[in-house]
């Protein structure tokens, strides 16, 4: 893939294209991410809505078939289903580590294994998340760790 910057003064704002052959699904996630740079979640806090930037997400977790999302220090409902979420969300950025908790992968500072083969991930903020067994082996993949 080539990848070019264009220096325009004529042009009144920033934009994408993407020239390709075919579109892939690599094409597509491109596109999504592409569009979904600097996004941020729309959210409930006390009664008001308000858009929770993506650097500010520790991890998102549903409970009763309600969202929370939690940062470092509120914790805020979203009318989102988890799996809505986890396809706006890059997933080099965030990661579904199980069914029911997306962490923001940014925010990791340990990773410590269970005999359990589970994976206990210590966020920026003290706080502890499993990596539940079934996505431990796709997480090591996915940050370059050997079994």
């Amino acid at each position: 893939m080539r990848v070019e910057i264009k220096n325009d003064t004529s042009v009144q704002s920033t934009f994408v294209e993407i020239h390709c052959k075919e579109i892939t699904k690599d094409v597509s996630k491109l596109k999504t991410y592409i569009s979904n740079y600097r996004m941020g979640i729309s959210a409930f806090d006390d009664g008001n809505t308000r858009l929770v930037a993506l650097e500010e997400i520790l991890y998102i977790e549903s409970v009763d078939k309600k969202a929370y999302i939690y940062t470092e220090n509120k914790v805020l409902g979203t009318d989102k289903r988890l799996y809505e979420l986890e396809e706006v969300l890059d997933e080099r950025d965030f990661f579904r580590c199980s069914k029911s908790v997306i962490i923001n992968l940014n925010k990791v500072t340990a990773l410590k294994p269970e005999i359990t083969r589970n994976i206990l991930a210590t966020l920026s903020n003290g706080e502890v998340v499993v990596v539940s067994r079934r996505y431990a082996t796709e997480l090591k993949k996915l940050l370059g760790i050997g079994n």
